[in-house]
């Protein structure tokens, strides 16, 4: 192949996909903290980083996948994106240091709720809005993963 067409240098200098997807979940959480403060509507504002969080955990999911071969489990929980499980299938390929710092509250201050299996697929991923509590409208929607237009 001609040297014009290589996008890496010889000796692997080029980024893997890994470091390309955690780039990518930092600059959705870095949204997600920035993008609030410049919209107007506080609502609106909420949904929108609610989705980007969302987005963001559903990246390290897919990581987590990549590495291990299956999704956390629902007794894991998304804190196994951030610590090694200890109970239920261990990940033989858990990054070290994690998938993410922490695991953030929702905008509205709940936690997400992960269920896995899902009914929705193969996880579930949802934040129930400013009331907490499932189904709602308006303020008090639930953002789902399945859902996230």
């Amino acid at each position: 192949m001609h040297d014009r067409f290589r996008l890496a240098p010889r000796g692997g200098a080029g980024f893997t996909l890994i470091e390309i997807m955690v780039v990518l979940v930092i600059l959705g959480i870095l949204a997600g903290v920035i993008m609030p403060k410049l919209l107007s509507r506080p609502e609106e504002a909420r949904r929108t980083k609610a989705k980007i969080q969302m987005r963001s955990l559903m990246a390290a999911l897919d990581l987590f996948k990549l590495d291990n071969g299956f999704y956390p489990s629902a007794d894991q929980g998304l804190q196994a994106l951030v610590t090694k499980p200890t109970v239920g299938q261990i990940p033989p390929n858990w990054k070290e240091g994690g998938y993410l710092d922490k695991v953030p509250p929702d905008p509205w201050g709940n936690p997400y709720v992960y269920l896995s299996p899902g009914q929705q697929g193969e996880y579930d991923l949802i934040s129930y809005g400013a009331d907490g509590q499932p189904g709602g409208d308006g303020k008090n929607a639930d953002a789902q993963s399945w859902n996230l237009d």
